[in-house]
């Protein structure tokens, strides 16, 4: 507990024990009202202030100013008829044991996703004549390098340059095996080192590591509302307004009709009493606090388990997936591609390699990475002149003068170039020099493990439609689909063509269904923003991706897209369970308060036991269980 919450629940016990105390002193008259005044003023008076506030600043209708209006009228009704004040203290004490439970859940709430997302650094260590010293990670600059002990966490993204150790990823991952880690391999902000000293070149800034990103996609995730959230905005607008003018029409006109139109007595007493208790069970308290709370435990449970949601609205969304469409490289398959063979050669092999790697050296791509790797050797970039891309279909340039180039089927049909079809699964690089066909090489891919379980997974959590997108040849498309039983399958697909891929897709969806996208290159930024939901990998994904992506993945498991589209949608099970709980509660019990039926302590009921029932429920959003 906060001292806020600690000074609450001391103002509780305080005017609870003197409420009691009171029932036990033989005063009447003014001392019994000022006494009693005590306890009312100890566990009201904040409320009796934020209704006062609300009158000035010209918004009126809110719980506090319904409360305030509910109990001062009880005890001005008590004075009247020289009644039981117990009655309104009561319904302020009880009102502010919801509220202190509302806090100490929200409270735990978010703790319970600091400490999942407790990954900011505190420091960064700098070698220095010898010594260690803590810089702010802000003031590391890229390509410095960082010294990472046993215990402390990854400060900064970058290439471990020294060193080998395993590392715990679970507040990034939500999985629980550490990583090993070697020297040559990427390491990303927020992990802790386990066991061995790491050197680690920086290879981004603080402000753009992945650590910067997960903390501000955290911070900013509430500032986006669901259509729920909205909703219940807008119910409470009208709503409050409507009873508290409702009660107005409770309290007097019954009355009056008695006294000028049946002339019975009329019992203006009875008619404020059943007007206040109305008040009172009209409190949106259970909606207001609950809907928020079950979208902000929902995300919560989401990061608990890897996966971060921008916004609530998303979560929302991803509820209602029913097609998902992948990108294949680095999403369905690990992105990490290797030579397997070279045929057709008419020179030596490693000759042929040398020039694919050195025409390939301008590029990032995985295949081109592959090509490098292979070769061996450090590529001497001013061998290399006249580079020019061509987007989905490979890469010409000059080595040492000669014009070389690497691609795919259409960049030899570009070139009219005669070259020779290769029956082995993967992706094939063409290669022509000096205009004159030379062989191909053939790269493969490895799918992901847990691939094939992701897609199942996802059949098995009611999504009707998988499809793939790529870039790679039909051969290699189909393969890796039939391996992973995804349902639809197109290939050799530019940008562009994913984009208009996907619109197709979203025109020909039937009713409420929601299409998700999931990707983790630069050239998937467009799609993750055209479609439904955008799903991006985080770990190995690019910024763009991740930038343009309202879902992503921290451990780069597409497993998790089944648990991410489960957590949503018991998080919305639990939202709308609120919204039924509350409304229907509380339309009964203003009925009874309406008919006489029902006094305050069931108008009690109504607004504190049902918000803290409806928030218990909304505290089950925060735990997820393992598929």
């Amino acid at each position: 507990m906060n001292k806020k919450q600690k000074k609450m629940l001391v103002r509780i016990l305080l005017a609870a024990a003197l409420m009691v105390l009171l029932q036990f002193l033989p005063v009447e008259g003014m001392v019994r009202f000022a006494l009693y005044l005590v306890p009312y003023l100890i566990i009201g008076y904040d409320i009796l202030i934020k209704a006062g506030k609300g009158i000035r600043n010209r918004q009126v209708f809110d719980e506090s100013f319904l409360m305030a209006v509910a109990t001062v009228g009880a005890m001005a009704l008590a004075v009247y008829e020289d009644g039981n004040y117990t009655e309104a203290i009561a319904v302020m004490l009880f009102y502010q044991v919801g509220e202190w439970f509302q806090s100490y859940a929200v409270g735990k709430s978010r703790r319970n996703i600091s400490e999942l997302m407790d990954i900011r650094p505190d420091y960064a260590n700098i070698e220095q004549d010898g010594k260690l010293l803590q810089m702010d990670p802000d003031e590391v600059e890229i390509g410095t390098t960082i010294v990472v002990q046993p215990g402390e966490k990854v400060p900064i993204d970058g290439l471990v340059v020294e060193g080998s150790s395993s590392l715990n990823t679970s507040a990034l991952t939500g999985e629980s095996v550490p990583r090993e880690i070697k020297t040559g391999e990427e390491v990303i902000s927020g992990c802790i080192n386990l066991t061995g000293v790491l050197k680690i070149r920086t290879t981004k800034e603080f402000g753009e590591s992945t650590v910067s990103r997960i903390l501000d996609l955290v911070e900013n995730a509430s500032s986006r509302k669901s259509k729920s959230e909205d909703f219940i905005s807008k119910f409470a607008k009208v709503y409050t307004p409507l009873v508290c003018y409702s009660a107005l029409v409770l309290a007097f006109l019954p009355p009056l009709v008695r006294m000028s139109v049946l002339g019975l007595p009329a019992d203006f007493g009875e008619w404020i009493y059943r007007a206040l208790t109305f008040l009172v069970i009209s409190c949106p308290c259970a909606l207001v606090v609950s809907i928020p709370l079950s979208f902000f435990a929902g995300i919560g449970g989401a990061s608990n388990a890897g996966v971060l949601v921008k916004g609530s609205n998303y979560l929302e969304t991803m509820s209602q997936t029913k097609y998902v469409v992948f990108d294949k490289t680095g999403t369905l398959t690990q992105g990490v591609f290797e030579v397997n063979a070279v045929h057709h050669n008419e020179m030596e092999q490693g000759r042929l390699l040398e020039y694919a790697a050195l025409a390939e050296s301008a590029s990032s791509h995985p295949i081109s990475k592959s090509l490098q790797k292979a070769y061996g050797k450090p590529i001497d970039r001013t061998r290399v002149t006249e580079i020019q891309e061509i987007s989905g279909n490979g890469v010409m340039a000059r080595v040492d003068g000669v014009p070389v180039a690497a691609g795919n089927t259409k960049l030899m049909e570009r070139l009219q170039v005669e070259y020779k079809d290769c029956h082995h699964t993967g992706t094939i690089v063409h290669m022509a020099i000096d205009g004159v066909y030379a062989g191909h090489i053939v790269i493969s891919d490895r799918i992901k493990p847990g691939a094939k379980e992701a897609v199942a997974a996802l059949k098995a959590a009611g999504v009707s439609r998988t499809v793939m997108l790529t870039g790679d040849a039909d051969r290699v498309a189909r393969q890796v689909a039939g391996e992973l039983g995804i349902d639809e399958v197109y290939s050799e697909l530019l940008p562009e063509g994913k984009v208009k891929k996907v619109e197709e897709l979203l025109e020909k969806k039937s009713g409420n269904g929601k299409l998700a996208f999931v990707g983790d290159g630069i050239n998937d930024a467009p799609v993750l923003s055209r479609a439904d939901i955008g799903i991006a990998m985080g770990a190995m994904g690019s910024d763009a991706a991740i930038e343009a992506a309202d879902v992503v993945l921290m451990d780069d498991d597409p497993l998790k897209i089944a648990k991410a589209i489960r957590i949503s949608r018991k998080c919305l099970r639990i939202v709308y369970e609120n919204i039924w709980f509350a409304i229907g509660i509380k339309m009964i019990c203003l009925l009874l308060g309406a008919l006489g039926i029902a006094n305050m302590w069931l108008a009690v009921f109504a607004d504190v036991g049902v918000m803290i029932l409806a928030v218990l429920n909304a505290i089950r959003a925060l735990f997820v269980k393992k598929l």
